[in-house]
């Protein structure tokens, strides 16, 4: 079964300093419909101005990644990290038993672009943890890189849930394929540009739910970044 969630359907907040399209409902945005994909639970694709940024929040017991496509993100958290995570990065943050962080662009004159992603976590109340690694977009190009896993598969980050994220680079001929268990779901989110996935056509900022499948074939790409999350039910 396949459903298409439109880019334009998602839920909207303008803060001024920050747009943010919502996948699933948070925090003033609430669809029943859309509380989350087997067990993943956000994707916000946000635009945060420069010399702005998310004050010191906290978080616990949720997997937490940051996916930058633009510009740079700086994190400071009560672990003792301060890192700043540029496109081709991946960073997770394991929230645990509590962990209290900030996002910000330091940056002049230049957006930062970047997805923030939670993912139900397996187990509760851990000790708080933090991993960044980068991907080289030669690993990307026309194929589904490993990126986090449950078991740090790969070079993957290890995220401690039941799910598996994968990035890809998609343009002209380059076509990808990807056997499916069935009994798991898999959700396609198209970051950027155009792509044909099981035959449906994705711009960028649709997603493609996809449940009793066995198979993913991605092609036509036009200049495409994507991601794709293998998750529980």
């Amino acid at each position: 079964m396949l459903t298409i969630r439109k880019a334009q359907d998602r839920g909207h907040a303008d803060h001024g300093w920050l747009q943010s399209f919502h996948s699933f409902s948070f925090a003033g945005y609430y669809d029943p419909a859309h509380m989350g994909f087997g067990n993943l639970r956000v994707i916000n694709e946000d635009r945060i101005a420069p010399g702005t940024g998310f004050g010191t929040h906290g978080h616990r017991d949720m997997e937490i990644i940051s996916y930058v496509l633009s510009g740079e993100l700086a994190h400071k958290d009560s672990m003792g990290n301060v890192k700043g995570i540029p496109p081709g990065d991946v960073q997770r943050m394991s929230a645990g038993s509590g962990v209290m962080h900030s996002e910000f662009n330091h940056a002049t004159g230049q957006t930062t672009h970047f997805l923030q992603i939670w993912i139900e976590p397996n187990v509760r109340g851990i000790a708080p943890s933090y991993e960044q690694k980068s991907f080289p977009e030669s690993d990307k190009r026309g194929a589904l890189r490993l990126v986090a896993s449950a078991d740090g598969a790969d070079g993957s980050v290890m995220i401690h849930a039941d799910a598996a994220l994968y990035a890809g680079l998609f343009d002209g001929a380059e076509a990808a394929t990807r056997s499916l268990d069935p009994a798991r779901k898999t959700y396609v989110h198209l970051v950027r540009g155009a792509l044909t996935v099981n035959g449906q056509a994705l711009s960028g900022g649709d997603a493609l739910l996809v449940e009793k499948e066995t198979t993913l074939s991605l092609s036509g790409g036009r200049d495409a970044e994507v991601l794709v999350f293998d998750l529980a039910v």
